[in-house]
């Protein structure tokens, strides 16, 4: 069977990481983000963790920073998806929030992408990377309504990405 990888996005707190963990109840998965390594850079700066606007900013400016220095978050990236080649896991989901970013991934890994929305949620503008959550056209977009029904629906994803293999 055919791995697959996922680039997953959407604003914060429209349920991502509950998706992928549903997800994960159906088929052995493989989850990465590309701002892991950005955020161990930011905490040896000081940043403490948290998700403030201010703080939102500043984690999407340092990552815009070290792209345009060494392009380190899409090797690091690239090393992730090697490590999911070697596991048992048959997709990968990598959170990422650039579409110049999402679109390189699709490219140079024939990726899918998927969008989680949820209503009542508002998109978060005070930063370039948040700001354009939405300003790419994905080949998946999930409404988050109820736990109940994301879970429905990521066993619909899981069925389908793998039966499309």
């Amino acid at each position: 069977m055919k791995k697959q990888i996922v680039v997953i996005n959407g604003t914060g707190g429209s349920g991502k990481d509950t998706f992928v963990d549903f997800c994960s109840k159906y088929c052995e998965t493989f989850n990465f983000s590309s701002i892991t390594k950005i955020k161990e850079i930011a905490k040896l700066m000081g940043w403490t963790g948290s998700k403030t606007e201010k703080d939102r900013k500043f984690l999407a400016d340092l990552k815009s920073l070290s792209t345009n220095y060494n392009d380190m978050p899409y090797n690091t990236i690239r090393s992730a998806i090697d490590d999911f080649y070697k596991s048992n896991a048959l997709i990968m989901f990598i959170h990422v929030r650039e579409p110049e970013e999402i679109a390189k991934i699709v490219s140079d890994f024939e990726a899918v992408t998927l969008l989680i929305k949820r209503k009542n949620y508002k998109l978060i503008t005070s930063n370039s990377s948040d700001a354009n959550v939405e300003n790419y056209n994905y080949d998946y977009v999930i409404e988050n309504d109820t736990l109940e029904a994301l879970d429905v629906s990521a066993k619909e994803f899981v069925n389908e990405i793998i039966s499309n293999k």
